[in-house]
């Protein structure tokens, strides 16, 4: 006989399989949220859709990456970085975490330096 939570984490895993690569988020609270409740910001200083943060930039804002072969949403879209890396985007803006948002609903970030925004709907 399986275990329950084998056979949840074998679901999971097939279910995540299944799902095409496209941007999974929320609206929760009225703030753009990643899968796991995690708040997702952009930077004032993007400009034409594309990344200025890198670096240490990207190490206290990491990007919200898609996945490879990742297709964009009505209100998603894909941002090339110069990395190679591919980051999701709202609005035109590439998206962010906030590292200091350790805990799901955190929203530590917004304001920051005067460049930094929640996504508000």
């Amino acid at each position: 006989m399986i275990r329950p939570t084998l056979l949840s984490l074998v679901i999971g895993v097939l279910g995540a399989i299944a799902l095409p690569a496209s941007a999974q988020t929320t609206e929760s609270g009225g703030l753009l949220r990643d899968p796991q409740g995690k708040t997702l910001y952009i930077f004032d200083k993007d400009v034409g859709g594309a990344s200025a943060c890198y670096d240490g930039c990207a190490a206290v804002w990491p990007p919200y990456l898609a996945p490879q072969g990742a297709k964009a949403t009505d209100r998603l879209t894909l941002h090339p970085r110069k990395d190679g890396k591919v980051q999701w985007g709202v609005g035109g803006k590439p998206l962010y975490y906030y590292a200091p948002d350790t805990a799901a609903g955190d929203a530590k970030g917004d304001g920051v330096g005067g460049a930094w925004h929640v996504v508000r709907k």
